[in-house]
């Protein structure tokens, strides 16, 4: 229990006296995304105490003490939350006795409206949709929010504030709950209103993930629950046989791969287990986003999204980004929602076919779907000023002088791929260029010359021994390993069959030593945006073509991921 700043007899050690108590009400950390994008707009007002309670209500409580320690505002338990007076209490979700708090209640969807078909959690659980379902009961359970089910309590709505985002989320509810029309408020989606207003920085959050110019950026995206696309209960499990695939058939350097993952997924097996069963896909390349804090930057830098019927894969479609739907899960959803209709219409993988063809068929013929883009949100841009007035009100008092505004989103932290899995490697020479393919898998192209190039932190030291490249990355004087050029020394010695030793320490350089030729410099020259590791590979490919040393201060070009990259080579 907490004594300040609302416990008893806290008024005498407080410094300043607030004239509001706002409380933030988390059911779990996918439902704490939601609050987070709304606590700006009390940013400032020093009437306003905020407060924070979690009611122990979810089965997936990760995360949550890390978000507190992040947030530092004052936690109170459950049970002395629902005994506090506040003034507003908001929350992204109807779990826990939300009925029992006294002060003015505000809901937010905590996903892209209400979609979901959920039956209210029994007296055991309080977690929707956690007890067990008979077979096809989903077509007759409500929809989670917009039902009695979810809004009534001894059947009068408890609710004082329910957001809606788009009208036909009120129409649904007039058909099914007319009770809690009265507190129905048309205030937009400030999840989607963020990142309509980072758009303009699409090519920075690319950067920031790792993707280079030319290449194409595949965001795999799965929500939560056995029918998702990370679920085992769809009756096909096609992620385990996917990845590898992805890895496999699209080349290292004109694809990037990342994955968001829902909260409840990240959370409920532990990030540590998430990584436990991704490890040969990160090594292969694959990126796992940040599901709280980068997912939004992911989408907005995405080529396409791989995804399910979750919100973040309506999301990518409301902004216009080409998405296939390797999951549908159509029994989840009320058939009456737009995420249903979206799931009805829109490209589906064929988890047989070809990878690398089905994406560039997508898009060819890509063209936005009108209904996400429609129906997210009827007010788009206008969700912290239409929130700010609804909250202030239900408090009964002014705003704050100035506009109403929301955080933009952060840059998230670069991060390049992780490849330690062995890749093979298709160079053509065709002087003075180099054309360069590298998979994790079998090379497509059946003519030149093929070679493997292989991290020096394999996780199988097998593969070292049968690799024509070695190669590592790291800063230029690490003196743990002597520098580059002891390093390349070194491998060649330990390693007879490497034709070729490579030490990447930049982004656009590198330092080589070919066997019996010595050490080359290879740097990017003006336009050149591509993984130094694969120049090193161009110059085998070279020098097995030409069989001798380049001139010194030659410039090859080195084609790969539709672009050509001039790289000097100097001694």
């Amino acid at each position: 229990m907490i004594r300040v700043p609302v416990g008893e007899g806290s008024g005498r050690w407080v410094s300043r006296a607030a004239h509001r108590r706002v409380l933030l009400v988390v059911h779990n950390i996918a439902s704490a995304g939601r609050l987070l994008d709304v606590l700006p707009l009390f940013h400032d007002d020093f009437r306003a105490q905020l407060l924070v309670t979690s009611t122990d209500s979810s089965v997936f409580q990760g995360g949550i003490r890390e978000l507190f320690a992040e947030l530092g505002l004052p936690v109170m338990p459950w049970d002395q939350a629902l005994r506090t007076p506040v003034d507003l209490a908001i929350s992204a979700s109807f779990g826990g006795q939300l009925h029992c708090l006294a002060g003015q209640l505000t809901i937010l969807s905590h996903g892209v409206g209400y979609t979901k078909r959920l039956a209210r959690p029994g007296a055991g659980s309080r977690e929707p949709g956690a007890g067990s379902r008979e077979p096809g009961a989903g077509s007759r359970e409500p929809t989670f929010g917009l039902s009695p089910d979810w809004l009534l309590a001894e059947g009068e709505p408890f609710v004082d504030g329910l957001v809606l985002s788009h009208p036909e989320q009120l129409e649904r509810l007039r058909l099914v709950c007319p009770e809690a029309e009265k507190a129905a408020v048309l205030a937009g989606d400030p999840c989607f209103d963020r990142m309509l207003a980072a758009r303009p920085y699409r090519e920075r959050f690319r950067r920031a993930l790792g993707v280079r110019r030319g290449q194409r950026l595949i965001v795999v995206n799965s929500t939560w629950n056995p029918e998702g696309l990370f679920g085992n209960g769809g009756g096909q499990d096609v992620l385990p046989g996917l990845l590898p695939r992805l890895a496999a058939e699209l080349p290292a350097d004109d694809y990037r791969l990342a994955a968001v993952l829902h909260p409840n997924i990240w959370y409920g097996h532990g990030p540590g287990q998430i990584r436990v069963w991704l490890d040969r896909a990160r090594r292969s390349g694959l990126t796992l986003i940040d599901p709280v804090h980068a997912w939004r930057q992911a989408l907005l830098a995405a080529d396409i999204v791989l995804g399910d019927f979750g919100a973040v894969t309506y999301y990518a479609a409301a902004l216009g980004c080409p998405v296939l739907l390797a999951a549908t899960g159509e029994e989840r959803l009320d058939p009456d929602a737009p995420l249903a209709a979206f799931v009805r219409e829109a490209p589906r993988l064929d988890p047989q076919g070809p990878l690398r063809e089905q994406f560039a068929a997508l898009l060819a013929r890509h063209r936005p779907l009108a209904g996400p883009a429609e129906f997210t949100t009827s007010a788009p841009g206008a969700s912290a000023e239409l929130l700010r007035r609804h909250f202030y009100a239900l408090m009964d008092l002014p705003e704050p002088v100035g506009p109403a505004l929301l955080e933009p989103l952060p840059l998230p932290r670069y991060d390049p791929p992780l490849r330690t899995h062995p890749l093979d490697v298709r160079a053509r020479v065709r002087d003075p260029d180099v054309v360069i393919e590298r998979s994790a898998g079998h090379p497509y192209d059946a003519g030149g010359e093929a070679h493997r190039a292989v991290h020096e932190d394999t996780r199988d030291p097998g593969d070292l021994e049968t690799a024509d490249v070695i190669w590592r990355d790291g800063p230029p004087d690490d003196y743990r390993l002597g520098g580059p050029a002891a390093w390349t020394a070194d491998v060649l010695h330990r390693h007879p069959h490497c034709s070729l030793a490579a030490y990447v320490s930049g982004p656009d350089r590198c330092t080589v030593r070919a066997r019996g030729l010595g050490v080359f410099q290879l740097s990017a020259g003006p336009g050149a945006d591509a993984d130094p590791a694969a120049y090193a590979s161009a110059l085998h490919a070279w020098l097995t073509h030409h069989g001798e040393a380049p001139p010194d201060g030659a410039t090859l070009r080195v084609c790969v991921a539709g672009g050509v990259h001039p790289v000097v080579c100097a001694r």
